[in-house]
């Protein structure tokens, strides 16, 4: 794992044109969908959205959000204050150099220091790099693979 120093600063209508970017990237694009940006979803309580630095380059988007805050949501049955996470690493010169294993470590840390007993993640089950990171940081598959509304995920999770 690099040792590196990692910053997440949140995501604002300022990032839209560096995030439209990444996401139209081939690499990022297989796993990741999303709506279109504006300022609602940007301040939705519910989601921590961040733009994530190695040194003073931007690289890669993180999310965190509360598990309890949508209907029915795949981890609603997770303990209060459990926290979903999901994040790419969106400049290509980035990836297959064990940041994403570290900044998402690093993100760890402060969920759990801040009282999250559980972390969870729902990768798509095709996508065995994903997987193997979450496997090194301790995640584990819980239950089986399912269709959600957000698509096909094999829900993980990690408690502290």
């Amino acid at each position: 794992m690099p040792a590196q120093n990692y910053t997440f600063r949140k995501v604002t209508m300022d990032d839209l044109g560096l995030l439209m970017a990444w996401q139209a990237r081939a690499h990022v694009r297989k796993w990741w969908s999303s709506a279109p940006w504006d300022q609602q979803k940007i301040d939705d309580p519910r989601v921590a959205r961040w733009i994530v630095s190695c040194g003073r380059h931007p690289f890669a988007f993180m999310q965190d959000y509360t598990v309890h805050g949508w209907d029915e949501h795949h981890f609603s049955k997770l303990p209060k204050g459990s926290r979903g996470i999901d994040q790419y690493i969106g400049d290509p010169d980035m990836l297959g150099l064990g940041h994403g294993t570290a900044f998402i470590s690093a993100r760890m840390r402060t969920l759990f220091d801040a009282g999250a007993p559980v972390i969870a993640t729902d990768p798509h089950p095709a996508n065995a790099r994903a997987i193997a990171v979450y496997t090194r940081l301790g995640f584990e598959a819980f239950g089986p693979v399912r269709e959600t509304a957000w698509g096909l995920i094999l829900p993980m999770k990690v408690s502290w």
